[in-house]
């Protein structure tokens, strides 16, 4: 961070300390009786000092009110983590223009992307009024992360930088500060994300499962009395993420109340919570959140059916005529947001296909780009997104900073002419039935294979293998399982198949680019070079394709600059590696989400980005600030 942004962070954060410390609190009415009874300390004692005001943005939001329920659906009983992901409390998280800032955090100071010192919040507390401390972060990395039993592996991937794990100070009871000699640039990013890197742990909940704290547990374990091993009992109960556990504090907004197995899951609002409003109304606004368990494929008829205040999860763009039918008999509006991957539908050519002839003519970057151009996106996008998607490459949409118009139309435009020419040139002959020959002499076929799980995905590839039938190439699709299709990949035994693009169309320099390299199995233009990198040679294949090497080169180059200007140019080279090399074969992007929102529920945007990471789906839109408006549900 230059002195500069430090100087403008600190004169934030000065004007935020004037406005918590001139607000007047106002208390919950929920828990008013709670603190008549002495159960709970009054709202002034709950919250820290400074709390984070929240500002609300967007032209119709507006101060709230507290009540309510909110009823949401999940297509099964694990998407209960969704209150997580949704109440998006984190140390520090994205902002709408997908800056990091200090959440929980009171401030951070980093110098050089190697240091970071964190300051807490003084006061802030646990869901259960239990302090929270530097001690929960040394707790996390002296007896959970550094624990044999307990992380075998060692300390997560994510704070090791190049073998080196960093080194903690617990400096006072509100500062802790993590370092390396080497840039980890990935350090921030991870603990904003959708699932994200908790480097702390509430220790006054878990030290009884440990047994360092608890002798009783190893002398159990000794005796042969214990069922199961004080690790896996721990490993349990220790669920941040998960959410199952109604026992363990949380610092999210709504805690969760129930225990799995159910089909119901009800999370009430957190007393401790260290957000408020301009007003000094304690976030957030709603009193409860429920989750209903439904059939996933039942959920777009029970939102249509008004069993929804909130809904996007398992909804498609497919529905939206189906939603907008209902709104008025039922009382909602169906938004649309923008989804944010970098591209809806992708062609994954199995670079590392077992067939050598198959191998050969995948590599050769003229059939890529042949492939490409024989697309008609125009034609996929009338037919079945009612020309509202975006047409072009697997690349960042318009939104990231680091978006060229280059990139997402090179190789894109449908000329069945240049396709034809390009396959002439590989020696590609057609047949007296105009379709061409492999190099061998069998047709070419090209069997593209699909997880089934979409009608979405049928319905591109037919339209697709009308077109490629044009330049003499035949499609078939061969649907399967979704972990068959991942292991004919990884195999070798698939040559192509299908799934969406990059998971996060809306970077920006500082953000990761490992989804550009080789550097996972589950990459499905590569496998094997991914899991040669996994694997740190142990299995899979080197990358002997020069870009592919070049990517990770740059990769390594992104991690060791220390400006977001180095990086940028990483990344712009990395793109334009891609855009010419086709090694993803993207469709359209942009696809347009439904949302649904109850009539009385406010403060959700009309427009919005609906992503994964960065953008925890409504996360950064903080839904602690959406409120109910009469007749509230209770």
């Amino acid at each position: 961070m230059t002195r500069a942004a430090r100087i403008l962070l600190l004169l934030a954060l000065a004007a935020w300390h004037g406005a918590a410390s001139s607000l007047v609190l106002v208390e919950t009415p929920m828990l008013a009786g709670e603190v008549a009874s002495g159960k709970l300390p009054p709202v002034g004692a709950r919250v820290p000092e400074p709390p984070l005001v929240v500002r609300l943005e967007g032209k119709s939001a507006a101060p709230g009110k507290h009540g309510g329920t909110l009823q949401m659906l999940i297509g099964r009983s694990r998407d209960v983590r969704m209150l997580v992901v949704y109440g998006y409390a984190r140390l520090v998280g994205y902002d709408r223009a997908l800056q990091i800032v200090p959440d929980i955090l009171e401030s951070i100071d980093v110098r050089d992307a190697r240091v970071f010192t964190m300051k807490l919040r003084h006061g802030h507390k646990w869901s259960d009024g239990a302090p929270f401390t530097t001690e929960d972060f040394r707790y996390y990395w002296e007896d959970v992360a550094n624990n044999k039993e307990l992380s075998p592996a060692g300390p997560p991937r994510d704070l090791v930088v190049e073998g080196e794990p960093p080194k903690v100070e617990i400096l006072d009871r509100t500062t802790v500060r993590y370092s390396w000699s080497k840039p980890n640039p990935d350090f921030l990013p991870r603990m904003a994300g959708a699932s994200p890197l908790f480097i702390f742990r509430p220790a006054h909940y878990l030290r009884q499962f440990h047994k360092r704290y608890n002798p009783k547990l190893a002398q159990a374990e000794a005796s042969g009395k214990s069922k199961r091993r004080w690790s896996q009992v721990h490993n349990r109960e220790d669920n941040m993420y998960q959410f199952d556990n109604p026992g363990l504090p949380t610092l999210q907004p709504w805690m969760n109340t129930t225990k799995p197995p159910a089909d119901r899951f009800v999370a009430v609002r957190n007393p401790y919570f260290h957000r408020v409003d301009a007003n000094g109304r304690q976030l957030p606004y709603i009193d409860r959140v429920v989750m209903a368990v439904a059939e996933g494929k039942l959920i777009p008829a029970k939102t249509g059916a008004g069993e929804s205040d909130l809904q996007a999860r398992d909804l498609q763009f497919n529905n939206y005529t189906f939603l907008k039918k209902g709104e008025r008999r039922n009382n909602y509006r169906t938004l649309l947001w923008r989804t944010a991957k970098g591209s809806q539908f992708a062609l994954f050519p199995n670079l590392n296909v077992n067939d050598p002839v198959w191998r050969k003519v995948l590599r050769d970057v003229r059939f890529r780009r042949a492939l490409s151009l024989a697309i008609d996106r125009s034609l996929i996008n009338q037919v079945l997104y009612f020309g509202l998607a975006i047409e072009g490459n697997n690349t960042v949409l318009a939104q990231s900073p680091l978006y060229r118009k280059y990139y997402q139309t090179r190789w894109a435009l449908y000329d069945r002419k240049v396709a034809a020419r390009l396959l002439d040139q590989m020696g590609l002959k057609r047949g007296l039935d105009g379709a061409r020959r492999l190099p061998d002499g069998r047709p070419l076929e090209i069997v593209v294979e699909t997880a089934g799980e979409t009608t979405e995905q049928t319905d591109v590839l037919e339209l697709i293998r009308e077109t490629w039938r044009e330049v003499g190439i035949k499609l078939f699709s061969k649907p399967s399982q979704r972990e068959v299709l991942r292991n004919r990949v990884f195999s070798g035994e698939a040559m192509m198949s299908v799934w969406s693009g990059l998971d996060n169309g809306i970077p920006t320099p500082d953000m990761n680019p490992d989804e550009l390299a080789p550097t996972s199995q589950q990459q499905l233009q590569w496998p094997k070079f991914g899991q040669h990198f996994e694997t740190r040679g142990k299995a899979g294949e080197a990358p002997d394709i020069a870009e592919a090497a070049e990517l990770l080169e740059l990769r390594r180059a992104w991690r060791t600059s220390v400006s977001s200007s180095e990086r940028a140019a990483v990344w712009q080279r990395m793109l334009e590696i891609h855009a010419e090399q086709q090694f993803v074969i993207g469709v359209v992007c942009g696809v347009l989400q439904p949302v649904v929102v109850r009539a009385s529920l406010r403060n959700v945007p009309e427009k919005g980005l609906y992503n994964w990471d960065p953008g925890a789906f409504f996360g950064i839109y903080r839904p602690e600030t959406f409120w109910i408006s009469e007749p509230a549900r209770n």
